[in-house]
């Protein structure tokens, strides 16, 4: 999971998200650029409103409006008269409208969102008297005061020539200088460019890297393409502009360590990919309660040495395969047999049953293994419309919606699967750095948090696999080619037995 302001949200919700997009084949765009001005481009010259809860949408002069997500009724789905088609009825903000009833220039919205403080301007940080509480009606009162002062002018020169009458003068003048360059700059982030989205629509291309943003050109021109597509991560840029890394956050032990320990040597072989050798980025992560700082070293797998990030793309299949295997400690023997959209989740399972720490009991792997097959099945149903469920799926199904009431949240359960999802993260993303040399699986199957911790409790109670699987000899035979993958493997790098029965006992 992760932070979404005081909501958590699942750690792989942006890549179930994209997907989910591109199996409705439903155009989108993830941008690299200042993301606001180009949504409020495009909605320009499409003349059409901005859907978004992004309150800077209400200072952008956007010729059809805004539609904020809070104020549609998604309950009341209608029908329109005279049609058969539905609607959901919302309201929608127009700057002209919102203007023409407190009596200002449209011009100057930019400068009452500068002043009132936004993304780029806080005078309040700079020593100026701003009073903005978090009580609601003395901002109310601000504003109300903000707005009937800007009513008197016309244009934002004049306003900001006025602006230090009304900031107040107990600052020297350096002070004043340095508000007012802050407040033109805060005001020209509302004025809405060419873009390059319309050109990644309308024809599929990227934008032309000579018209780039300074820094972006640390990108190499084969990632653009990828990038806009979601194909890549947009957290790569901030690693190659060498900017903080703020870890996920999740539901986890506090007294272990965060889950991103667990995964953090496939992020070093990211790290390495993008910036070489002998490089550091610096990760926020949690360290018990508290939040603390670290210099990650970034690393290159032996077999990584002579590639280059420029040239990633056209690394012959085979060697950015062996590197994706040799950062998992995973053989391509151990994946030889398995379903192809498969191989990385068992790949990230093994690393994840040797790295996670405390070590992971074999119920927790039963259980994961077992949540992989529920989501094959409900893939398969998914595909072939009029399957019918299957008495597998239907036993499976009927722990998620008749929970065991009566259990608390196991912790320890909790924390271990918070591993297994960062392990899949980075794994996911390392497999797009290295233009998918696995096939890439669709995360919303891959895991469902209120079926495994149901079934740690039952394999722990004595229920065995085998009899969840009954009547399905394709979902045993699964079952059993997952485990027997990972626990063989396993087997071979300890070079002694594996704590749970092997592949071959039926037992699971």
């Amino acid at each position: 999971m992760g932070l979404q302001g005081d909501t958590i949200i699942p750690i792989l919700v942006k890549q179930v998200f994209k997907q989910v997009l591109s199996s409705l084949n439903v155009p989108f765009a993830q941008c690299i650029f200042e993301v606001d001005q180009e949504i409020a481009s495009l909605a320009q010259r499409w003349n059409c409103p901005v859907l978004s809860n992004d309150s800077d949408f209400n200072i952008f002069d956007i010729q059809a409006g805004y539609l904020p997500f809070f104020h549609f009724q998604w309950q009341n789905v209608s029908v329109q008269r005279g049609s058969s088609q539905n609607y959901i009825p919302c309201k929608r903000y127009t700057t002209t409208s919102f203007c023409r009833q407190v009596n200002i220039n449209r011009q100057l919205l930019p400068v009452f969102a500068a002043i009132a403080g936004n993304d780029y301007v806080n005078l309040r940080d700079m020593g100026f008297p701003i009073r903005l509480d978090d009580n609601q009606k003395s901002r109310v009162v601000f504003f109300n005061r903000l707005l009937d002062w800007l009513a008197r002018f016309q244009g934002q020169r004049e306003a900001l020539d006025s602006v230090p009458s009304f900031i107040g003068h107990g600052n020297n003048r350096d002070n004043m200088d340095a508000a007012l360059q802050a407040l033109s700059l805060g005001i020209e982030e509302y004025k809405i460019p060419l873009g390059c989205l319309e050109r990644f629509f309308n024809d599929g291309k990227a934008p032309d890297p000579s018209l780039l943003l300074n820094h972006l050109s640390v990108l190499p021109d084969w990632t653009l393409l990828p990038l806009m597509r979601g194909k890549l991560s947009s957290y790569m840029i901030h690693i190659l502009l060498l900017r903080p890394v703020i870890q996920a956050v999740q539901v986890e032990d506090p007294s272990f360590p965060s889950g991103n320990i667990t995964s953090r040597p496939i992020r070093q072989v990211f790290y390495g990919l993008l910036l070489g050798e002998r490089r550091e980025v610096e990760e926020y992560d949690r360290e018990g309660k508290n939040l603390t700082s670290s210099m990650v070293k970034a690393i290159l797998p032996r077999v990584a040495q002579q590639l280059q990030l420029n040239k990633l793309d056209q690394a012959p299949h085979s060697v950015r395969l062996e590197v994706f295997l040799e950062t998992l400690g995973v053989s391509q023997s151990t994946l030889n047999g398995l379903p192809s959209h498969l191989k990385l989740p068992v790949a990230v399972t093994y690393y994840w049953l040797r790295h996670a720490h405390p070590r992971p009991d074999h119920p927790f792997l039963q259980a994961l293994l077992l949540g992989l097959v529920y989501g094959e099945l409900c893939r398969q149903r998914k595909e072939e419309e009029g399957r019918e469920e299957g008495p597998v799926l239907e036993r499976l199904r009927g722990l998620i919606q008749n929970p065991d009431l009566g259990a608390d949240l196991d912790l320890g359960v909790a924390h271990a699967y918070s591993q297994w999802q960062c392990c899949l993260r980075e794994g996911l993303d390392l497999n797009q750095l290295l233009c998918l040399p696995l096939p890439e699986p669709q995360c919303a199957w891959l895991y469902k948090g209120s079926l495994v911790h149901q079934l740690v409790g039952q394999l722990r109670g004595g229920v065995t696999p085998d009899s969840l699987l009954m009547e399905d000899p394709s979902s045993g035979q699964l079952y059993r080619a997952m485990l027997g993958a990972i626990l063989n493997s396993h087997e071979t790098e300890t070079s002694g037995q594996p704590d749970g029965p092997s592949a071959d006992s039926g037992a699971g």
